[in-house]
């Protein structure tokens, strides 16, 4: 079934008007985080009253209670409390703890690029390529480290060197960056 050149207009304006907004979401996280700002939820126990909490809690009294002493969930409570509790197990400082594999979707852009310069073909020959309409991504199952290093070899795609970027391939680019800066924090 063909869709009419009224609704394939429509569906381009759309998705295009969707890129942009997500761009200018991504470019206004990456301002406020330069700034020092933090997104996220508001901690519903406040600072100033977190001391209290915790030392309330190590002189016994219960979750519940502090709960309906300070007017919050004793989830919050939980949270506040999260490092006293008896099945908190502490990490050891000088020990890195284990990276584990997580699996990403690389755009198809993106992907091809890494195969042209022959860098780390091992990691893509073994993902799974998902085709979606026009494009397709790679899914890759890799440690962090690696994808970091996937990252770093496709920065020229971003016009970073000086090289004009395309921007259907900046655009990929910019995408594969959030999606390996949501995995963890780079060491």
């Amino acid at each position: 079934m063909l869709l009419s050149p009224i609704v394939q207009t429509l569906a381009a304006a759309g998705e295009l008007q969707r890129d942009l907004q997500r761009e200018l979401t991504y470019d206004g996280l990456r301002a406020a985080e330069a700034k020092g700002r933090k997104g996220g939820r508001r901690p519903a126990v406040p600072a100033g009253k977190t001391d209290d909490v915790r030392t309330s809690y190590l002189e016994g009294r219960s979750i519940a209670a502090l709960a309906r002493d300070h007017g919050v969930s004793r989830g919050a409570i939980r949270t506040a409390v999260a490092d006293l509790m008896p099945d908190h197990t502490p990490t050891e400082e000088n020990v890195p703890a284990p990276e584990l594999p997580v699996t990403l979707d690389v755009p198809g852009k993106v992907a091809d690029f890494l195969r042209t310069t022959e860098l780390e073909r091992a990691a893509l020959d073994h993902g799974v390529t998902v085709r979606r309409c026009q494009s397709y991504t790679v899914r890759v199952t890799a440690v962090p480290a690696m994808h970091r290093k996937l990252l770093a070899h496709c920065q020229p795609l971003d016009g970073v060197h000086g090289v004009p970027a395309v921007p259907a391939q900046r655009k990929a680019c910019r995408e594969h960056e959030h999606r390996v800066s949501t995995l963890t924090p780079s060491p």
